[in-house]
């Protein structure tokens, strides 16, 4: 373990929580918190959504959630005009305009906007996994990757697309669908200058001016730049052919193979 790393399990230790919940053992600092934690055990003193009755141990919490299902964003950015449903997530997104990254990780001196997105960020390096799926046991390292893994099972899409009706999961899926209605590609490549719809893209894109391949296979050592063609390559060990013509039950490992079989049989 590297003394930065160390440095921070040793912080934690010295600032050990004073309040223990005597049910799930969950434990807090302060004395507040952990009665508003304790009404999720009691089931009094909540807060339910009329829509689609989550439940809230605060009515502020409760607040924030409808604007979910009423779209509203009241909080407006003065330089770009952007609109958000929480004043919290307009203060961090000024903080782009601004330049400000005041939260540092003193273990790879990595910085950000938020406070949240830094203690998150420090679970890579010590590899906390504090949320637990209930039906499958699946652990997180966010609480709202473990909400968003929830309606995996629960098939529930709360975001609506209001020019082709298609349902989402989750917020960024929708915001990045609306892209393909108004062509709108705000993400650009700083040494080609071409633009993309998707942050992901223009990170897979980077990778063909840096060379970087941080996808290695456990089989060869042969690495790639994404991991879909990572897991295309697995299949040439594995031999797994999950493509299967429907006229003659011929496999194929990749789908673009079985396009061209298919060619085939319609001549």
């Amino acid at each position: 373990m590297s003394p930065r790393l160390m440095s921070i399990n040793q912080q934690r230790q010295k600032k050990k929580p004073l309040f223990d919940c005597t049910v799930c053992h969950k434990k807090f600092t302060q004395a507040g918190n952990l009665q508003i934690h304790l009404r999720a055990h009691t089931g009094k003193n909540l807060f339910e959504c009329d829509v689609c009755f989550k439940i809230f141990t605060l009515p502020g919490n409760l607040e924030t959630h409808l604007r979910i299902h009423t779209k509203e964003k009241p909080f407006e950015c003065h330089v770009c005009f952007k609109n958000f449903s929480q004043a919290g997530n307009l203060q961090a997104h000024l903080r782009i305009h601004k330049g400000e990254r005041p939260f540092n990780c003193n273990v790879c001196d990595k910085s950000f906007t938020q406070a949240g997105n830094l203690k998150t960020h420090l679970r890579t390096h010590t590899g906390e996994k504090d949320f637990e799926c209930t039906l499958c046991f699946k652990r997180f390292t966010q609480v709202g990757n473990l909400q968003t893994h929830l309606r995996t099972h629960s098939g529930e899409k709360i975001y609506d697309c209001t020019l082709c009706n298609q349902t989402f999961t989750q917020s960024a899926h929708l915001q990045s669908h609306i892209r393909t209605h108004t062509g709108e590609k705000p993400f650009e490549c700083t040494e080609c200058h071409r633009k993309f719809s998707q942050a992901i893209s223009l990170k897979i894109h980077l990778r063909t001016h840096t060379g970087e391949k941080p996808y290695e296979c456990t089989e060869c050592h042969r690495k790639f730049s994404q991991a879909i063609s990572l897991k295309m390559h697995l299949r040439t060990h594995t031999g797994e052919k999950p493509y299967e013509c429907t006229e003659c039950h011929r496999k194929f490992s990749q789908r673009s193979s079985l396009k061209m079989h298919l060619r085939t049989h319609t001549d």
